[in-house]
């Protein structure tokens, strides 16, 4: 029960429940970047770097990603909302105009490390992406998996990943303030750092970048008054930096034109 009631309120701070879905080849027109999704540049660095999706794009391949998360991932009835689908947009709007952009969200609900990633080797055989961005350890933080479990767990899924061919980002918790006290955060995102320098992936530090937000005042995530409004808000920032984090990870600035 009391895992259910904390599963519950992190999900207020951004993540809704929906059911798997693909995101929209078709999104919207991107607007500038609002002032609530600034951040320092030390969020977004990474020295690991992503040659599958720089060799994909340069030989003018179909860029093809593969959002592996749990229900906070999506927005009910606002797919296009979503951090995947707004992530798209902006790749499609910073990539060369002829490069194809394709993000799929495959929802693991609910499952802990060790279970998501025991589908992993049937789900690169039926999807063949070329980077897989793996959103994992709240499951595992509410249900207390013991750490180091969660790190031998996350080593076989990126091993797993890796071994298809795939590039690999691992996304770590949201932030919740609500939660906070509530739940042992600090052992998985270590391990989860840990994980990542190991097998020279980039981590994309959705905790800290949410506890920037709201730190700061951009965004408050502790009130769930404004409900789906919010979530929106945080989905397009999330979306915008993570597609900024892609190209930065894979050397593809707008500087450098692609043949």
């Amino acid at each position: 029960m009391k895992a259910k009631v904390l599963l519950s309120l992190i999900l207020l701070c951004g993540g809704f429940a929906a059911p798997p879905a693909r995101a929209d080849d078709a999104a919207p027109a991107v607007p500038a970047a609002p002032a609530a999704c600034e951040l320092p540049p030390y969020l977004l660095a990474t020295e690991s770097q992503l040659h599958k999706v720089a060799d994909a794009v340069k030989a003018g391949k179909p860029l093809e990603i593969l959002v592996i998360g749990s229900r906070s991932t999506t927005i009910p009835a606002s797919e296009d909302s979503s951090y995947p689908a707004r992530m798209q947009a902006i790749l499609k709007e910073k990539l060369p105009p002829s490069e194809a952009v394709h993000v799929s969200v495959e929802i693991q609900s609910k499952k802990t490390a060790e279970e998501a990633a025991t589908t992993f080797v049937k789900l690169m055989e039926a999807k063949r992406p070329t980077l897989v961005i793996w959103q994992t350890g709240t499951v595992d933080a509410i249900r207390a998996i013991d750490p180091d479990e969660f790190r031998g767990a996350l080593t076989e899924g990126v091993a797993a990943l890796q071994n298809a061919g795939a590039d690999v980002i691992l996304m770590n918790l949201q932030y919740s303030p609500r939660t906070e006290t509530m739940i042992s955060v600090p052992p998985y995102l270590d391990n989860m750092r840990v994980v990542a320098q190991e097998h020279d992936v980039p981590l994309f530090d959705r905790f800290a970048i949410m506890r920037q937000w709201n730190d700061q005042g951009q965004f408050d995530l502790f009130s769930p008054s404004r409900g789906p409004e919010l979530a929106k808000q945080v989905h397009d920032c999330l979306g915008r930096a993570l597609a900024q984090f892609v190209i930065d990870a894979a050397h593809l600035g707008p500087a450098q034109p692609q043949n």
